[in-house]
């Protein structure tokens, strides 16, 4: 290993390089700016052109300059020492000097490959891969890897332990970063996998499958942006606490468009941030609820009217609750309801006007019968009240007060009794669940939308394109769905935690990809939903005729060695089988067990909490049961705010995708026995922490049962 001294050299010469670069970045950054000036200067020519000239100049030059501000923080953070004697510097964007000479090349480029696939065994012409250590625009340190020493000049330095080592050593913050400086050669595999089909990405905890998945979407956005950025790129994640987590890995790759959402976020303009206790989650996921969804958008909607009465001439003209079936039915046969809402006026028309008898009915003709009857205010609002446009979110909270009638024997007595509770005061105006979302969405395809009407449309009059409709005043204040159908899709769909969807779920998806490549994440190991078959079938429909690419991460690197053991004890239990990753680090720290008495439990989970945060620079969490954790955390809450930025009280399907220096596991009983992935959510909870573990419980049934 070199001296103190040489490695100060060393920083020194790289800092002068690293200067010349900011430089050229701020210049690039200033052409930006008055890029963006002259844009907004030519929107005063006047004329159209000059509008659309300066939205397009504006456009390019903003998207730019909001590369250049992500990629500033660690612009560059590799260098490759090549056999031949050149140099190559790698950073998160590319740039060029005044006379367009490569200063730096992005990461994703083919040139920047070689620093991440080669290796001692085939270091493919290069000599040492320095990984540059920086703050801000200051280079703090450098780590070495010498790949051939045979071709290495006598006076090559190579400083530090290597940059894989260095990295796993850092506390962590509340923020997921990019390792675009420390990518090993198994993972740049997965990144650079073809953009067509689906790229399936599996192995154990910490392998670093949601890192590898954001900056393959990196990547895609490199090499192919026209497709991939006028098409959309979107991310899926379990919950908002994980989207927060990631939100800035993207950003400082130097790209900035590409959609986020967690899976209660999927459908425009409705939000979900809570779970579903077990058996009504189960329930709502299940395919079994795709019947229960159809009948409710063909059936009569609660209050519907049953029969209408219309005087015309010397006729009583009457539709009965029967003749309005039929025509119900007619109407469904061929279109969906929201689609047939311009088709239900003429059929009522039509189906009328074949009972007029009278002599003066008949002369007037049929053209006189639909100018009296359609300018007729009962007859719209008889219209408006049997056949109106149904909205998904409106048609989700009648749910709730049918689903015994609609579900025919598909829930048993306890599920259905189940689903009540997950809906309590939904139809009062009560938010959605994580789970509900699907079925919303469900709904909007089911429904179909309202067809745009002209009022000059010469097929149908007037009266029955644009009879009005009630105003509601509360209307605008509803939670509604306010994206179109036909706006829905990606050309790039990415899941993380697949292994958790339901296949409801991967419906959902699968209409947002349906002409998408895919990147799909997961460990079944790891997996919150209990029915994994259907759920596969589900993935599997969602994915039909798209060609598979799988990548399997053999190497964790969050957990120490001791914690991971016991982790992987416990994952024997959860799953036959499971995807065991090789922990590659040893901190001499076991985990620790604490059993105390219920009554003693919150002050030990505070004492060990306390105890963390003394000991770690980072994070910590305390991770408990859905029963447990309001408890725990009115226990902590001074602690709380003392530290409300390394500090965090969590559910075990919460942590899922994250990671915490310190973890304190609350009750792991009761995470087990909360619902029939129990154990896998256990296995998720122990595999959060990168140094310390300790477990607090008033049983210890658990450890008995992995011993």
């Amino acid at each position: 290993m070199a001296s103190s001294s040489a490695e100060q050299h060393e920083i020194a010469a790289e800092q002068s390089y690293v200067d010349a670069v900011y430089e050229r970045l701020e210049e690039s950054a200033k052409v930006a700016q008055s890029l963006v000036a002259e844009g907004f200067a030519r929107g005063h020519v006047g004329n159209e052109g000059g509008l659309v000239e300066r939205d397009a100049m504006v456009y390019q030059a903003s998207r730019r300059l909001s590369a250049l501000n992500a990629a500033h923080d660690g612009l560059v953070f590799g260098r490759l020492n090549l056999t031949g004697g050149d140099s190559r510097y790698i950073g998160r964007i590319g740039v060029r000097d005044a006379d367009r000479e490569i200063l730096l090349v992005d990461w994703r480029a083919p040139a920047a490959a070689v620093f991440y696939q080669a290796t001692a065994q085939d270091p493919a012409g290069v000599v040492r891969r320095r990984v540059l250590r920086c703050s801000g625009d200051r280079v703090i340190g450098v780590e070495d890897d010498l790949l051939d020493a045979e071709n290495a000049p006598d006076d090559l330095e190579v400083i530090g332990e290597g940059a894989l080592l260095a990295s796993l050593s850092r506390a962590r913050d509340s923020s997921m970063h990019s390792v675009v400086a420390t990518i090993q050669k198994e993972q740049d595999e997965a990144i650079r996998a073809p953009s067509r089909g689906a790229t399936i990405i599996g192995g154990g905890p910490g392998t670093g499958k949601t890192v590898v998945a954001l900056h393959r979407a990196a990547y895609l956005l490199y090499t192919d942006r026209r497709r991939f950025e006028s098409g959309g790129v979107l991310v899926i994640g379990p919950s908002t606490v994980f989207m927060k987590y990631i939100e800035r890995v993207l950003p400082s790759l130097g790209e900035t468009s590409v959609t986020l959402r967690s899976l209660g976020e999927v459908v425009d303009g409705v939000k979900a941030a809570r779970h579903d206790e077990s058996v009504a989650a189960a329930a709502k996921g299940s395919s079994r609820m795709m019947p229960v969804l159809r009948r409710l958008t063909t059936a009569p909607q609660r209050g519907e009217p049953t029969e209408f009465r219309y005087f015309y001439k010397d006729d009583v003209l009457r539709l009965d609750a029967r003749q309005l079936a039929g025509i119900r039915r007619h109407l469904l046969s061929g279109l969906k309801r929201n689609r047939a809402y311009t088709r239900a006026p003429a059929a009522l028309v039509d189906a009328l006007w074949r009972q007029v008898a009278g002599e003066r009915a008949l002369d007037k003709g049929e053209s006189g019968f639909i100018d009296t009857i359609t300018s007729d205010d009962a007859f719209a609002g008889f219209v408006e009240a049997w056949w109106p446009p149904v909205d998904a979110v409106e048609l989700w909270r009648t749910l709730p007060q049918r689903i015994g009638e609609l579900a025919d024997g598909a829930f048993t007595p306890d599920e259905l009794a189940a689903l009540d509770a997950s809906w309590a005061g939904a139809g009062e105006g009560g938010e959605p669940s994580i789970e509900d979302i699907p079925l919303i969405d469900e709904l909007r395809y089911l429904l179909g939308e309202v067809p745009h009407t002209d009022d000059d449309d010469d097929d149908v009059p007037r009266q029955l394109m644009s009879f009005e409709r009630r105003e509601r005043d509360d209307r605008d204040d509803r939670m509604r769905a306010t994206r179109s159908i036909e706006d829905d899709s990606f050309a790039h769909v990415l899941v993380d935690e697949s292994q958790d969807l339901s296949p409801l779920q991967w419906r959902m998806l699968a209409r947002r990809g349906r002409h998408a490549s895919w990147t799909i994440v997961g460990d079944a190991a790891q997996a919150s939903w209990p029915y994994p078959e259907e759920s596969e079938r589900a993935r599997t429909e969602a994915l039909e005729g798209k060609p598979e690419h799988a990548f399997r991460l053999s190497t964790n690197y969050r957990n120490s060695a001791e914690i991971y053991e016991l982790a992987a004890q416990v994952a024997t239990v959860a799953v036959p089988d499971p995807d065991l990753a090789d922990a590659v680090r040893r901190t001499g720290e076991q985990p620790e067990h604490h059993v105390v008495e219920r009554s003693a439990l919150p002050a030990n989970v505070l004492t060990s909490a306390e105890a963390m945060l003394s000991d770690l620079e980072g994070t910590v969490a305390l991770v408990a049961s859905r029963a447990d954790v309001g408890a725990i955390g009115d226990a902590v809450a001074t602690l709380m705010e003392k530290y409300p930025d390394r500090l965090r009280v969590l559910e075990g399907l919460d942590t899922k995708g994250l990671e915490f220096d310190g973890v304190v596991v609350v009750e792991p009983d009761a995470i087990t026995e909360e619902s029939g992935s129990g154990w896998r959510t256990l296995y998720v909870v122990l595999t959060r922490a990168t140094q310390r573990l300790t477990t607090v419980g008033s049983t210890d049934r658990w450890r008995s049962t992995i011993a």
